[in-house]
């Protein structure tokens, strides 16, 4: 039976209640009343339950749509404001045991080019990384025990925090590595990690392990348990996703609010971060025309509002999978992270050249990330490298207090900010520079409390000076 509370992936992501949520879903789609309601609730920025957010996103009245997609503006205005906060992810290995049928890293694929980085390798793509401005990366490997043991993830976060390279540093370490035990979460806590990844890819246990033959990613179960694993583990900021495109897009969104839910009825706080990532193609023939449940534009567009308005506080997060287009319909609508001049190869960023052979998936925006940055300014954005809140503990419930009392306008904007101002002192073009100045410049008034507002100002002058790395 279905329980929210329940430590057993069954019984938090109950196949009968995502089916009966469907059904109470198309029967209510044209509920006025019902919707209105549903509305009214998520204004007040309360959330929505499943079964609520289910009805939105069955509904088809265009007004209906409209009004979601304005309250999906105006929520991430009022809890994230026009702070977008920028990241990159680092491949390390490629080695993998599982079978993925979506994935070329799969175990069969005789074609993949395999490749580990050394820790000489990792120091070389994290100083090409921070040669671009980046400060927060999300690590990520293929499952292998024999090749990608926890040791070598240890050891690899620990070189990269080592590295200090001219005004360079990458100074949060997120990790998307494979389900894993409660023991092997505290020494990733221990580590010094900012938010643990790991995407469900789908939530119906069926298609799930049909996807997933062979490895030890086929046990649905422990997959699904892994985020109470490393709660348990004293990692407090975790990340959940769904590869939109492997299954019904109404199942498995249904089933990823139900996975929220569950942690915030368990451990007292959601998910730090939500990915919407899409099928992409990839090597190895792998095509998403080779699997029926394609999303498309429009939908998902509905599915990053829906997100947005159901869990209101979480961060949501595109890569640069989708288009330069779909990624500013997507900042539109909810999305407050977004990666920047990314490579999915191993060793990418020293070797670009090498990218199609040991890529994961193909890259639709492939602007650099000075461009990228410039983009989001002429948008109206913040772009923010600030890792403040994970350096000073502002972690799990105590970040989400932050942002539900409206001390994040106090707190992460002025951050922003600096970061920002960092960027443009060590790494923008010159056009870049002038806008970001202009940007800075107009948005200091949006910090609400003076004395906070003026020890900015002073801050900004110190980092023109040649001072780095103020947190507030």
């Amino acid at each position: 039976m279905y329980d929210v509370k329940s430590k057993l992936a069954s019984e938090f992501i109950n196949h009968d209640e995502i089916l009966a949520t469907l059904e109470y879903a198309e029967k209510n789609k044209n509920n006025r009343e019902l919707i209105d309601s549903i509305l009214e609730k998520a204004a007040e920025l309360k959330g929505l339950t499943h079964r609520e957010a289910a009805v939105l996103l069955e509904c088809e009245l265009e007004d209906v749509k409209d009004k979601m997609y304005q309250l999906a503006r105006d929520i991430k205005q009022k809890i994230y404001g026009n702070r977008i906060v920028m990241f990159a992810p680092l491949y390390l290995s490629n080695y993998c045991v599982n079978g993925c049928v979506y994935c070329p890293y799969h175990y069969n694929n005789k074609n993949m080019k395999r490749i580990k980085l050394t820790q000489e390798q990792i120091r070389r793509e994290v100083t090409a990384l921070q040669d671009m401005g980046h400060k927060r990366i999300a690590l990520e490997t293929g499952e292998d025990p024999v090749n990608n043991p926890i040791e070598y993830i240890l050891e690899s976060i620990q070189t990269i925090y080592s590295i200090k390279h001219k005004n360079g540093a990458i100074r949060r370490v997120n990790v998307n590595i494979a389900a894993t035990t409660v023991e092997n979460y505290r020494k990733l806590k221990d580590a010094g990690i900012g938010t643990y990844i790991l995407f469900q890819e789908t939530y119906h246990r069926e298609t799930y392990e049909k996807l997933h033959p062979t490895g030890p990613k086929h046990d649905y179960d422990f997959h699904t348990e892994a985020m109470d694993r490393a709660m348990e583990g004293g990692i407090d900021d975790v990340g959940l996703g769904v590869l939109f495109g492997l299954n019904l897009y109404r199942y498995d969104l249904v089933g990823l609010l139900m996975h929220a839910e569950h942690l915030e009825a368990v451990y007292g706080v959601g998910p730090h971060t939500i990915s919407v990532p899409r099928l992409r193609p990839a090597s190895d023939g792998i095509s998403p025309d080779d699997f029926s449940n394609a999303v498309p534009d429009d939908v998902f567009e509905k599915i990053i509002a829906i997100i947005r308005i159901a869990v209101p506080y979480t961060g949501m997060i595109i890569s640069t999978r989708e288009s330069k287009r779909m990624r500013q319909r997507a900042l539109e609508l909810g999305v407050s992270q977004i990666s920047g001049a990314s490579s999915t190869s191993v060793g990418g960023y020293v070797e670009p050249e090498e990218d199609d052979e040991t890529a994961q998936f193909d890259i639709s925006d492939r602007r650099t990330l000075d461009e990228v940055v410039r983009w989001l300014l002429e948008l109206g954005h913040v772009p923010s490298f600030c890792t403040a809140c994970y350096r000073e503990g502002r972690t799990g419930d105590r970040f989400m207090r932050l942002a539900k009392t409206g001390q994040i306008q106090n707190c992460c904007h002025p951050n922003a900010l600096l970061t920002l101002k960092e960027y443009l002192e060590d790494y923008a073009s010159p056009e870049t520079k002038r806008i970001g100045e202009e940007v800075i410049a107009k948005e200091i008034n949006n910090v609400p409390n003076e004395k906070v507002r003026n020890l900015l100002v002073e801050r900004l002058k110190e980092i023109k000076g040649g001072k780095r790395d103020f947190r507030f």
